[in-house]
């Protein structure tokens, strides 16, 4: 765990069921996709035949012109004329299991532990708004952001903290701002790096209380941050 100014400020113990299990890849594909999928507007329509106008007039007699036989303008071999077996509004969402959802999760952030992706800040330097002061705990915590190749970090933030919220917000595409509760595998997997403080790790091992181990989170200020099997940031 780190403090405001990035210096080493203790050890924060990881669930275990949350931040130390085997990552599912197929599940994780899985609920990606429908999170996805459920993000398409579904808006598109074409015309049919019978929607587009005109086209009630027979274009020539049956026989004896040496063309083909046409019924109307508006089939869908002519110019201007309605769409054989096009799009049409639908909804996209895929019905995917709460437990499937929270495997996931588990799963994306267990992998992001395990390659050393998961920050745990004891405080936020920021009392009030400052961009300045969000790029330097960035750059104190070793989260590129303003290289020539940056990194993209996830800022996991409790909604009573306005300023740290916007003391990041000015970062773009760089930066991504989530609340605890939204917190999904998508987000988790598209991001680099992912930054909690205590009270936001507390808030998301209290969301997977009732996963298989109680989801405790330990600190003792007195030893150093270590990256234990267990999954220390």
């Amino acid at each position: 765990m780190r403090d405001g100014k990035g210096a080493d400020a203790g050890t924060v113990e990881l669930p275990d069921a949350v931040f130390g299990i085997e990552p599912n890849v197929a599940v994780m594909h899985q609920v990606v996709t429908a999170q996805l999928a459920a993000a398409r507007a579904g808006t598109h329509s074409t015309k049919t035949r019978a929607e587009v106008r005109g086209g009630g007039a027979k274009p020539w007699r049956q026989k004896g012109t040496g063309r083909a036989r046409q019924g109307s303008i508006r089939s869908p071999q002519w110019r201007g004329g309605g769409v054989a077996h096009g799009p049409k509004p639908r909804d996209y969402k895929q019905r995917t299991p709460k437990k499937m959802v929270s495997l996931a999760l588990r799963s994306a952030l267990s992998d992001r532990c395990a390659l050393g992706k998961v920050v745990v800040v004891s405080d936020w330097p920021m009392s009030s708004p400052r961009t300045k002061d969000a790029l330097a705990l960035l750059s104190a915590l070793g989260l590129r952001v303003e290289s020539t190749r940056p990194e993209r970090v996830l800022v996991v933030l409790d909604r009573s903290e306005e300023a740290v919220w916007k003391s990041f917000r000015n970062l773009g595409e760089r930066v991504q701002i989530i609340l605890t509760e939204e917190l999904n595998t998508y987000d988790v997997l598209v991001n680099d790096s992912i930054v909690f403080s205590r009270s936001t790790l507390t808030a998301l091992a209290a969301r997977f209380s009732g996963v298989e181990v109680a989801a405790e989170v330990e600190v003792d200020d007195d030893d150093a941050a270590d990256t234990s099997d267990g999954g220390a940031a």
